[in-house]
């Protein structure tokens, strides 16, 4: 009956757009070690609530209670429409430096709702064959994602600490189903990462500052999301043109080769999240930054942030400006907004503004 029970599991999971659900135990004291080292060297920056948990990240049966299985799940974010070498094309946006980068995982739907909704149903389900008590987590609680992703056999640990998976690289989104009822495991994938650094290479900012380990204080993702304040100076030039998020490591890792993509259409890229210009977005209004962000991930950060990021990334386009006419219409742009910005824009459009002297010198 448990195999017809995980089997049954799985082809729901199909029907509502995961691409793989496993399933595992809820031991993971194995893993407070590393957990608490993290902490005690203050690698989650400003991100208290990590510190305030603490432990409770690795003990299921705390957060909720009476847990004695885990069922896992992981959905492709790759938009559906993607064609060729997406990791070339993404590396040449980088390349453009009056171009403004997103995150791929951000460019669509906010994925807490799409998979919430899912894990959700999902659950329902499950409750109609045998009783039990669930509880459903993306990305909202003191949970060790990955750790239990990779103990199910979702995929493995990266150097950059994201999930691999040999079928789809690492471009999907987690999501943990928390229940009362012992489910068989499923079994852990082998590390294939071997000997090869690309991630910790390629980080601009040397986040990585060891395999399995990231600094968030110098990770981009962190800088320009979960970073509320100032962006230190000594990582505005490494930010380029990112303005939401980073991909690099995963750009740069050879397993994306094989990324899956998406299943459902609330990952297709919106108008502007893609192939805009860092002077079109920083000419949005507050107003149609709240429309054009309606239903992502992006509007967490706010009107302010967005304006801080795109400050440093054009400080960064300036300084990269091959002609006058180009380096007049950026600096015209930061001078105008900086009449009426908060302080903290002020702040990084000032930073921008001295790009320009750089070239002079």
């Amino acid at each position: 009956m448990d195999n017809q029970l995980l089997e049954q599991l799985q082809q729901w999971g199909r029907e509502l757009g995961f691409s793989q659900i496993a399933v595992t135990g809820v031991d993971l004291h194995a893993a407070e070690p590393h957990l608490q080292a993290w902490l005690d060297k203050g690698f989650h920056g400003d991100m208290g609530y990590m510190a305030a948990h603490g432990m409770k990240r690795a003990r299921p049966d705390e957060l909720h209670s009476g847990t004695v299985s885990v069922i896992t799940a992981r959905m492709n974010y790759l938009p559906a429409s993607t064609q060729g070498d997406w990791r070339a094309q993404e590396t040449k946006r980088l390349s453009n430096p009056d171009e403004a980068v997103i995150s791929m995982y951000a460019r669509g739907r906010d994925y807490h709702k799409v998979m919430r909704a899912r894990l959700q149903t999902l659950s329902e389900k499950l409750a109609t064959l045998l009783p039990l008590s669930a509880r459903v987590f993306v990305d909202s609680a003191p949970v060790l994602e990955v750790e239990l992703a990779s103990r199910s056999g979702l995929g493995w640990r990266g150097k950059h600490t994201l999930l691999l998976n040999t079928q789809a690289g690492s471009m999907f989104f987690l999501g943990e189903i928390f229940v009362s009822v012992a489910l068989p495991p499923t079994p852990a994938q082998q590390e294939r990462c071997g000997s090869c650094t690309a991630c910790i290479d390629v980080c601009p900012t040397r986040a990585i500052v060891a395999p399995y380990t990231v600094d968030a204080r110098r990770c981009i993702s962190y800088l320009t999301i979960e970073n509320k304040g100032v962006i230190p100076t000594e990582f505005r030039a490494a930010i380029g043109n990112h303005i939401y998020g980073c991909d690099d490591c995963q750009t740069v890792c050879p397993w994306n080769k094989f990324a899956g993509r998406a299943t459902l259409g609330d990952f297709d890229g919106r108008d502007g999240m893609a192939g805009s210009t860092l002077l079109d977005l920083f000419s949005w209004s507050e107003a149609e930054f709240l429309k054009r962000t309606e239903g992502s991930a992006i509007r967490r950060i706010g009107f302010e942030r967005w304006q801080r990021n795109l400050a440093v990334a054009l400080g960064n386009a300036l300084r990269a400006a091959e002609n006058q006419d180009d380096r007049a219409a950026i600096v015209a742009a930061l001078t105008q907004q900086k009449g009426h910005s908060s302080d903290l824009v002020r702040e990084h459009i000032d930073w921008a503004l001295t790009q320009a002297a750089s070239i002079a010198a």
